[in-house]
């Protein structure tokens, strides 16, 4: 038997950083949704006790450092399954871009081997396990749009976004998430974005409130050491997208477009310094 898992991309509609914790990680409010750009894992039962990992892409690991394959092995581990799988991996999101594209390969073979192996574990038992893997796996194993609280793992899900059209811009960059945290200071930060406003207008489902507050404290970060970002944003608003922010720890920006007879202009016009333009729509 085959299953079958759709991993899709997620955005952060805004991002704030209330201050260093502890154990290492920052307190953070995030407001996240996913949008239809996906990669697709393929998983079957092997007869011998082994995970093996492929893909038709040459640039990511398939071994102990893939996050997919941390999540087969911390699910056989908990749950003493003998079996081994098989896992192929069609990847679609680019990595190191802000869009989760890990976490949610690690959330779906978190569901799909939940499913193959007839475990029956419930939700929230996945999204405890998701957490030991990263921050951003249990919200990736939900869906939905949530506020993600903590280092991100506690989650309460709201009302989406309207339907919209997401143009989302990679430059050829590689931006490292423990850098941007490393790099910012959250005792220097004089505003943050309004979680409250946001919840409102997705409430009312006003496109034009929710690209008025978009918001994401990590931007300045990474827009200060990497000017291509900073390009790509200036760009995307100049070529008329609604509202334009940075992904995550970036490099990835994405703008919310609400009439599609703008996107031909805005999609030429960033493929013109940057190959990784796609054109999606968000999941609501």
């Amino acid at each position: 038997m085959k299953i079958y898992e759709k991993a899709p991309a997620k955005i952060n509609l805004l991002l704030d950083v209330l201050r260093k914790r502890g154990d290492g990680y920052h307190e953070v409010e995030m407001i996240m949704t996913m949008v239809d750009l996906a990669d697709r894992l393929e998983m079957e039962e092997l007869p011998r006790d082994a995970i093996i990992i492929s893909s038709q892409v040459g640039y990511i690991p398939l071994d102990e450092k893939n996050l997919a394959f941390q999540a087969a092995r911390l699910i056989k581990d908990r749950y003493d399954v003998k079996q081994g799988v098989y896992i192929h991996l069609d990847k679609k999101i680019p990595v190191a871009a802000g869009l989760a594209g890990g976490s949610s390969d690690a959330a779906a073979a978190l569901r799909g081997l939940n499913r193959l192996w007839k475990l029956q574990i419930p939700e929230d038992e996945l999204c405890r396990l998701g957490a030991e893997l990263g921050s951003d796996v249990p919200f990736c194993v939900t869906g939905g749009t949530a506020i993600a609280r903590g280092r991100g793992e506690v989650l309460e899900h709201i009302a989406g976004p309207p339907q919209c059209w997401v143009v989302l811009a990679k430059p050829p960059i590689n931006v490292s998430t423990a850098d941007v945290y490393g790099r910012f200071r959250a005792n220097e930060l004089k505003e943050h974005p309004s979680i409250s406003n946001m919840v409102g207008a997705l409430e009312r489902g006003s496109f034009t409130d929710i690209c008025e507050g978009l918001g994401n404290v990590l931007e300045k970060v990474t827009l200060d050491v990497y000017p291509e970002v900073m390009q790509l944003k200036e760009s995307m608003i100049r070529l008329g997208a609604d509202g334009v922010l940075m992904s995550g720890s970036g490099p990835t920006v994405f703008g919310l477009v609400s009439k599609e007879a703008k996107l031909p202009r805005i999609y030429n016009g960033l493929r013109g310094f940057c190959k990784e333009v796609y054109v999606v729509r968000m999941l609501t």
